[in-house]
């Protein structure tokens, strides 16, 4: 069974590669998708010299070559002389990409823009829906195939109406003590944390003490910025339209509390008029963080733990910071020159927009307490997770139609990565956390929500 099972995973997307074209960009395509498959330097190299004024680093092309596995030109949407839109398909994983070319009139034609977006697989090109069974054996054999290979480890957890189907762990937690990935294993979960923050927030609204509308000036007395103070409210901050930037920078591993990042942030103005744009901000999480503490009278980690997890029976989620309870804690690798590297970059304590550490666990109880009301009432959790700006809530990720419709978040920074789905109309509850690069969790999920039955 496990091998037909596999089967159907490495062929469910397995059509008739077209043919390029006899145009400039159906020859470029060609021969970019020659070099970038054969993995080599010299090949790689050879073609940016030749169709690139500006080469790019071919140790870039080579991670995402090995991460991707490849591609597949599974249709050409649209070709011109000098530009071409094609559907890819990663070699490694179900995702498809839309690759847009763009060429100058040169000889050699040289790129002026050559971009690959990931995007929903489209219907045609759907993997085939599966038995539950069936679709857990598909993620299992995924994630083993990738563990084998040295591409996957960590915990793919399914449930399906609060029961759990599926929760193992695959590969090293610490490669150099080798120590295998358990259930007990806590995973740096990255922006998933932004939805403890989301729901900090939402529990003081629906206690009359914040308000969606509320501005930030209103809250934090003497922020810097007068427009941000005067300008930006709560639902601008929970929906990324504040306009309020970002905090990665040479200064992130010496900020140690929320305050830090005002005063290193507070006088920077707004990159956009509040509420015209979606732009993620992780520093309009700190701006939340810091209102929590304001309003309730409490730190952030005290208020989180005391009104999210511990009424939701969360007892292996913590902020500490990598350094802090080793044994549980998944040490982040990242891939260098083909060989995995312990990300030892000295990150601090978690915070309100992300590096929480959390067993998949324990993120199940978490959704199990957000679904029964107990952490919000239940109209609150809809409204949170409606839609108001691109694919974002307050506070969550929302995507798909009907039956497939799901909200929850993923996480991802280098070492780390994981996702959160929960899809309220047919159950189920998907969990994939690692600690290796991104989007690797989200590949792995992927394999069981493309393919798990949608029919009772």
């Amino acid at each position: 069974m496990r091998r037909t099972v596999l089967l159907v995973v490495l062929a469910s997307c397995a059509f008739s590669q077209p043919t390029t074209t006899d145009t400039a960009a159906g020859k470029v395509l060609a021969a970019w998708l020659t070099a970038f498959n054969s993995a080599d330097p010299a090949r790689i190299r050879a073609f940016d010299t030749t169709y690139r004024r500006q080469s790019r680093p071919v140790g870039a092309s080579l991670t995402f070559r090995e991460w991707t596995g490849g591609f597949t030109l599974i249709r050409i949407e649209k070709n011109e002389s000098l530009s071409l839109t094609a559907l890819l398909r990663e070699r490694n994983s179900d995702q498809i990409g839309r690759l847009e070319l763009v060429l100058a009139s040169e000889t050699p034609p040289n790129i002026v823009r050559q971009e690959v977006v990931p995007i929903p697989c489209p219907a045609d090109l759907a993997p085939p829906r599966l038995s539950e069974t069936a679709a857990l054996e598909a993620v299992s054999d995924f994630a083993e195939k990738a563990t084998n290979e040295d591409r996957f480890s960590g915990v793919v957890f399914v449930a399906r109406e609060g029961k759990v189907r599926l929760q193992k762990g695959w590969g090293l937690a610490d490669r150099d003590r080798a120590l295998p990935v358990s259930l007990d294993t806590q995973f740096d979960v990255a922006s998933i944390s932004k939805m403890f923050t989301a729901v900090a927030v939402l529990q003081l609204i629906e206690a009359g003490r914040l308000s969606l509308d509320g501005l930030v000036g209103q809250y934090l007395a003497n922020y810097p910025n007068t427009d941000v103070a005067s300008k930006v409210t709560v639902r601008h901050l929970l929906t990324h339209t504040g306009g309020t930037g970002d905090v990665f920078g040479a200064e992130l591993s010496t900020l140690r509390e929320h305050a830090d990042y005002i005063k290193l942030f507070g006088t920077r103005g707004l990159l956009f008029e509040p509420g015209t744009e979606y732009r993620y901000s992780n520093y309009g999480f700190v701006l939340l963080a810091l209102i929590i503490e304001r309003v309730s009278g409490m730190s952030y980690y005290d208020y989180v733990h005391r009104r999210i997890f511990e009424p939701a029976g969360m007892t292996s989620t913590d902020f500490l910071p990598p350094s802090e309870h080793v044994g549980r804690h998944a040490i982040g690798y990242v891939r260098r020159n083909g060989a995995w590297i312990a990300n030892t970059a000295p990150w601090g304590r978690g915070m309100a927009f992300g590096g929480a550490y959390a067993t998949a666990g324990d993120l199940f109880r978490f959704v199990q307490a957000l679904e029964s009301g107990q952490l919000l009432a239940k109209a609150t959790l809809a409204n949170a997770t409606t839609i108001h700006q691109e694919h974002y809530g307050y506070g969550f990720n929302v995507q798909g139609d009907g039956k497939l419709r799901y909200y929850g978040h993923a996480g991802g920074a280098p070492g780390r990565n994981g996702e959160v789905r929960i899809y309220p109309q047919l159950g189920y509850v998907l969990i994939g956390l690692t600690n290796l690069d991104p989007p690797l969790a989200e590949r792995v999920i992927d394999v069981f929500a493309n393919r798990m039955p949608i029919t009772q």
